[in-house]
């Protein structure tokens, strides 16, 4: 009897923890980006009256002495077994501007801290490369999201939403770019906070017009070169419009022109399993060294296996309303069924009691 009430308090917990996580999905429903979580059941601990036995025999098997019998157990109530997310990719939705979303799996890469330095990434395939690769993407403290809102603050970084940082490769030249990652001996990418180059940086050769070679010097620093327009394209390349000084052939001798240059390329971050990544709000995901996510590798988006970017678009939350308000019934109604058994439990305590009467 009193077992009975346990079981059903125990399953008005577990309905309710299926009511949470629906309810959480239904209101990010319009989220850009959100992930979608379902709500498994799993059983609890069980009373053994009688344990499964196989029966007796004679020596030679050839009559019975005793037949077997089967357990008998009863149990007491269910818990919560899983909470999965579902990492399906959602439809995206043309917002324009300074946005984009990732036609695939993977995270952009962005952190509240500003590594002026950045972080050396070696992406070579091998065994000690890969290791050391994941071990700086889960120690370093970044935070990964799906929703491509960015912007650029007041000191020329490239921000998302939540002003955090956006992390990729910095081009070799502003006009002529050819490589990304600025490469150091050892390693073959660097990872930094995308930002404009500092103000008074010749973005060419003032001159002639020629390409101008980069270095780390121009991206750091306050303030940065004026942005006149911005823009990023499905390669994940960051353009923008400055004016810059230039000299003329003619004799109008200086004039300011305005010139297309390449801030940097967005990297993409891809994870063995990414189900292992903990939510922690705003869109984001963090992960750890002693998580279940794997190996992580930090790429350029279009290189490889790692999907290109939709250039003004933002992906739309992956919530299906129809599922959810179905599970939310089911969910009502076993809530009200555990509600039931404590109330006629109770019922019978209750008879139990007036037997002394």
């Amino acid at each position: 009897m009193l077992r009975a009430m346990d079981a059903a308090v125990a399953g008005l917990r577990a309905h309710q923890g299926k009511l949470d996580v629906l309810s959480n999905n239904i209101a990010n429903v319009n989220t850009f980006g959100f992930k979608a979580q379902s709500y498994s059941f799993k059983d609890t601990l069980y009373h053994t009256t009688n344990a499964s036995a196989q029966g007796t025999t004679t020596t030679d098997k050839t009559a019975a002495l005793t037949g077997g019998t089967n357990a008998a157990q009863y149990g007491y109530g269910s818990l919560t077994g899983s909470i999965a997310t579902d990492f399906t990719s959602s439809t995206p939705s043309y917002i324009g501007g300074f946005n984009a979303s990732i036609n695939g799996s993977g995270f952009f890469i962005t952190s509240p801290q500003n590594i002026v330095a950045g972080i050396k990434i070696n992406q070579e395939n091998t065994t000690d490369a890969v290791k050391e690769t994941t071990n700086i993407m889960k120690t370093t403290g970044f935070n990964y999201t799906r929703v491509g809102q960015f912007n650029v603050d007041s000191n020329g970084m490239i921000v998302d939403s939540n002003g955090n940082f956006v992390y990729g490769y910095r081009p070799d030249s502003f006009t002529d770019a050819k490589t990304y990652g600025m490469p150091e001996t050892g390693y073959n990418k660097q990872l930094v906070p995308l930002r404009a180059p500092v103000a008074g940086t010749n973005v060419v050769n003032p001159t002639n017009g020629d390409p101008v070679t980069t270095t780390a010097a121009m991206f750091q620093g306050l303030p940065s070169i004026p942005i006149k327009s911005i823009e990023i394209g499905n390669d994940g390349i960051v353009k923008a419009i400055v004016e810059q000084e230039v000299q003329t052939s003619g004799t109008a001798g200086k004039i300011t022109k305005e010139i297309s240059i390449v801030i940097g390329k967005v990297a993409i971050a891809s994870f063995q399993n990414q189900e292992g990544l903990m939510k922690a709000g705003n869109n984001t995901f963090t992960t750890a060294s002693s998580d279940n996510t794997g190996d992580v590798t930090a790429t350029e988006p279009g290189v490889g296996a790692t999907p290109t970017l939709m250039a003004g678009y933002l992906e739309n939350s992956n919530v299906d309303l129809a599922k959810e308000f179905t599970d939310m019934i089911t969910s009502q109604r076993g809530f009200q069924a555990n509600s039931k058994v404590i109330t006629v439990s109770d019922e019978i305590l209750q008879e139990l009691v007036n037997m002394k009467r």
